[in-house]
């Protein structure tokens, strides 16, 4: 989960959480770049699969069969893919005081390179349907597949596109955080959201100068999905912003990378930002027409596989591949 703050930190306090992704309804969603590109081609169709599979296991929460069958899975694709992967376990007393068997994932790639970027998403998911706007199955977990499996699915295509034509001069880190969306809806404090960012932010596996910017990915899977410049991102890391939105752009993604304000959220950039003093944006959905500001969706059982669009997949996953290579040469 993550929740909106205004101007205060940046502003006043509103309750939220949320994700989504595509293209306005009015119109057609850009399926490939308009320019021509330097990076290896985002499989959107293997990136749907990485969503479906994580789907599959069920809710992806905590302290179940469900949950540590997903972490193993993830590790060994990681690993068949070449990375050097580390988990980072940790055991959060979450708000309600339930200790939470926690594990963030972590997957170097040129690891010997003193320059890096960390891509990151939660790979954890809600484990109540309590959206304002939801009175069904209230207390039972969510599958998740936009908020949390969406952003981990473009990341292991990235993983796959790495494995494919490595890097020379940058490297990347993939860091999936646990122990993200097991908050208090109706208490807005760090016991509540982004545990694992906040974990991994005070233990980093290699010193914080050596990257030079990271992007957090929450809820970048669904159609109609509109990224807006999150006000948390442009307070910490707006060169990275304007980097990220301007190639987006470029690549003909316009219409999914929008420069409107997006509000602020704390999710988990806001600890890699203030904790760990790495600065981070976040690629997040953010609706102009639902009732809670994020996909009409969230934190329901309707977050499921029907929400996702492999298109909104590609155009996210495109843009970091562009970016990395052009990081690389």
């Amino acid at each position: 989960m993550k929740y909106l703050i205004g101007l205060a930190i940046i502003g006043p306090i509103l309750l939220l959480s949320a994700c989504k992704s595509d293209k306005p309804a009015d119109k057609a969603p850009a399926d490939a770049p308009a320019a021509e590109v330097s990076a290896p081609r985002f499989d959107r169709d293997s990136a749907y699969f990485f969503v479906e599979k994580q789907v599959s296991f069920g809710p992806r929460v905590p302290n179940t069969a469900a949950h540590t069958a997903c972490k193993d899975w993830y590790v060994e694709r990681l690993r068949a893919y070449g990375a050097e992967v580390i988990e980072q376990s940790f055991r959060p007393t979450a708000y309600d005081g339930t200790v939470l068997q926690s594990v963030n994932i972590i997957a170097r790639y040129n690891p010997a390179a003193p320059q890096r970027i960390v891509l990151a998403a939660h790979w954890d998911s809600r484990p109540f349907a309590d959206s304002p706007i939801n009175t069904e199955r209230t207390k039972d977990p969510v599958l998740g597949a936009d908020d949390g499996a969406s952003g981990v699915g473009v990341l292991l295509e990235v993983a796959r596109q790495l494995q494919a034509q490595p890097l020379q001069n940058i490297g990347i880190d993939l860091v999936f955080f646990d122990a993200e969306d097991y908050g208090d809806m109706g208490g807005n404090n760090d016991k509540s959201w982004g545990l694992g960012a906040q974990h991994w932010s005070r233990n980093l596996h290699v010193p914080a100068n050596q990257f030079k910017y990271g992007i957090l990915l929450d809820m970048v899977g669904a159609k109609g999905a509109r990224f807006a410049r999150e006000q948390v991102s442009m307070r910490f890391a707006p060169q990275v912003m304007d980097k990220v939105w301007k190639l987006a752009q470029g690549l003909g993604y316009g219409n999914y990378f929008v420069d409107e304000d997006g509000g602020a959220v704390t999710d988990d950039h806001y600890f890699v930002n203030n904790i760990a003093g790495i600065p981070m944006i976040d690629i997040i959905n953010r609706p102009t027409t639902t009732q809670t500001g994020f996909g009409d969706y969230w934190h329901t059982h309707n977050d499921d596989m029907d929400v996702i669009d492999p298109r909104t997949l590609r155009a996210v996953g495109q843009v970091l591949l562009e970016l990395i290579y052009k990081e690389d040469q």
